[in-house]
């Protein structure tokens, strides 16, 4: 009986925290120096910047999911559900604001690059 418990008691605290773990949060891309960045340079950061844009994507989804398995557990009645929501939602918010970020600062260095480069 005690192994049960204790598998048990493992498996309510592990459990929220491997789900969390599964979603991965991808890297932003560095943002090239648009007054001295190539053409190529450019180019290849775009590519990063889509890549990561992407990825991004795959990661809301996947809180996104995390975030409705945690809204029914609350409606079950799992008041600890509620903390793993509030967490997972803020992650997602956090990515949002983040991938915002990556395409305001490409978008600073293309002007930048177009400025330095008018031709």
């Amino acid at each position: 009986m005690k192994i049960q418990t204790v598998s048990l008691l493992l498996a309510i605290t592990v459990l929220p925290y491997a789900t969390a773990q599964a979603c991965d949060v991808p890297v932003a891309p560095p943002t090239p120096d648009g007054d001295s960045a190539t053409l190529e340079d450019m180019i290849a950061a775009q590519g990063e910047v889509k890549a990561f844009q992407a990825a991004n994507g795959e990661y809301l989804e996947c809180v996104d999911d995390l975030m409705a398995s945690e809204k029914a557990s609350v409606a079950e009645g799992d008041k600890s559900a509620e903390e793993r929501f509030a967490l997972a939602a803020a992650d997602y918010n956090a990515a949002v604001s983040r991938e915002e970020q990556v395409a305001a600062d490409f978008n600073a260095a293309i002007r930048a690059y177009k400025a330095a480069n008018p031709d």
